[in-house]
């Protein structure tokens, strides 16, 4: 399931990605050539911003996630080390 969810959201950015860049070539190819309207403009940094936001959380969680891991990790060595030393 996390996995799925993780897939459709990269799918889903990278689809924004290519939408609004798509748009903003159409932007340049229509009547008047060269110049772009600041509707498209607007939508193509709305698309980067929902993309940017997908992959930035993910990493953020990813991120917390490890420290997380690691600071588990580190307490209960500690923890079975002092037990060990109590042990003796």
């Amino acid at each position: 399931m996390k996995n799925s969810t993780l897939n459709i959201q990269v799918a889903t950015a990278v689809f924004m990605l290519i939408g609004g860049f798509a748009l903003a070539v159409a932007g340049f190819i229509v009547p008047p050539l060269g110049q772009i309207h600041e509707s498209v403009l607007g939508i193509f940094a709305e698309c980067l911003i929902y993309a940017g936001s997908i992959f930035g959380v993910t990493i953020y969680i990813r991120t917390k996630y490890a420290e997380m891991k690691t600071y588990l990790d580190e307490s209960l060595k500690e923890e079975r080390r002092v037990k060990n030393e109590e042990s003796m």
